[in-house]
């Protein structure tokens, strides 16, 4: 059998370590670098969080989860593993909730800032003041109806999605982003893409991404060879880059491969500390796979639209398995980001048609030469909110 991509790729990465922290400790990957994991819900099971070694305290990046666990979790490390020192700040390199459930309780314990890019800060923000959700709205509703779901089936994934956090609530709150966090911290300090952070000694260069979040802050340390990667580049899962209703003509797969080209600047041997799975070397060659991928996942839409099709029709071209209603709609979001980015191309055309729904026909005339059929990669198996 030929090896695919994905097994071409893993040859070439490079692991240096063989497995995580055990919960409660800490691994040292580089000087004052300190790697631990907090636990995680679902497939991913963990998120990788790190802390920055000062000569008076510790810088923490990224948080962990909002809930009791990662909690308690937290109060192991702060009382057995920082040699009596003190937090310093918190660094969150985006908005998701396993990246700053835990930022309101640590800032306000130590009385520390809170460092976040504009956007990031401001998206949270958003979250933590709840509101109003597409998943109720008439702009959600109209979303999904044009992307080719049934009416019917977004009132199935509206009640799975309250089932869902419903049940987290009643288990402690173990998949949503809030609980033992009663406050977001109200004031931070903002980050900008090549601004320098001196910890330890070492110049820590921040650089932004985007597409999977408006603002993904990454920090670049040159003497130390280490890139604190986040979610923008992983070595093993692909992170999210989604459209959603609440900015329905996004185009945020073009935001994450512009970013990624500017990461590839960054020297061959960077030690990449990514938000899940290992630490790795190699990510120049990781950086290509994740573009190539995305770029064959294009083709394989443009090919699939020589008829139109709508966004819900594609769903198969990406992922192989049958998605529950949830899975869906997180799927229906990566599917229209990379449509968009083929309307940006002037490869896709998009035309409203009968029940209101967008149809996404190609209209590449050299669309037959550069076609592969049958030699595409294999669908995922389904999308991962990460």
């Amino acid at each position: 059998m030929p090896e695919s991509s994905h097994q071409s790729l893993q040859r070439k990465l490079s692991y240096p370590f063989s497995e995580h922290p055990k919960p409660g400790s800490l691994v040292e990957v580089a000087p004052g670098v300190q790697w631990l994991t907090m636990p995680m819900g679902g497939s991913l099971d963990h998120i990788n969080l790190y802390l920055l070694e000062d000569e008076s305290g510790w810088y923490v990046v990224d948080t962990g989860l909002g809930n009791d666990q990662t909690k308690q979790l937290w109060e192991q490390i702060f009382e057995k593993r920082l040699k009596n020192k003190p937090i310093l700040g918190v660094i969150c390199t985006h908005m998701h909730p396993d990246h700053i459930g835990q930022a309101g309780m640590i800032t306000n314990r130590f009385r520390v800032p809170l460092l976040m890019t504009h956007g990031e800060y401001y998206q949270a923000r958003t979250m933590f003041a709840g509101g109003g959700s597409y998943s109720n709205s008439w702009e959600g509703a109209e979303f999904y109806t044009r992307a080719g779901i049934d009416p019917r089936f977004m009132q199935k994934a509206r009640e799975s999605w309250r089932k869902r956090v419903a049940s987290g609530m009643r288990n402690n709150r173990q998949e949503t982003a809030f609980n033992g966090t009663p406050t977001f911290p109200s004031g931070f300090q903002r980050l900008v893409d090549g601004d320098i952070l001196t910890i330890g000694g070492h110049d820590w260069r921040v650089t932004v991404g985007s597409g999977h979040s408006p603002e993904h802050a990454c920090l670049h340390c040159m003497s130390l060879k280490v890139l604190l990667s986040g979610d923008q580049i992983l070595p093993i899962i692909t992170s999210n880059v989604s459209v959603f209703p609440t900015e329905p003509q996004a185009n945020p797969l073009k935001a994450w491969m512009d970013s990624h080209d500017r990461f590839l600047d960054l020297p061959a041997d960077t030690l990449v500390l990514p938000a899940h799975n290992l630490p790795f070397y190699g990510i120049r060659e990781r950086l290509r796979d994740l573009i190539n991928h995305h770029e064959d996942r294009m083709l394989a839409i443009e090919e699939h639209c020589v008829e139109p099709r709508t966004a819900m029709d594609l769903l198969p071209v990406l992922f192989k398995r049958k998605l529950d209603p949830r899975q869906q709609m997180m799927a229906l979001g990566e599917a229209i980001a990379h449509c968009h980015l083929l309307m940006h191309r002037n490869r896709l055309e998009r035309s409203m048609g009968s029940e209101d729904r967008y149809w996404f026909t190609s209209i590449d005339p050299d669309l037959s030469r550069r076609a592969t059929p049958g030699h595409h990669d294999e669908p995922d198996d389904s999308p991962l909110m990460v």
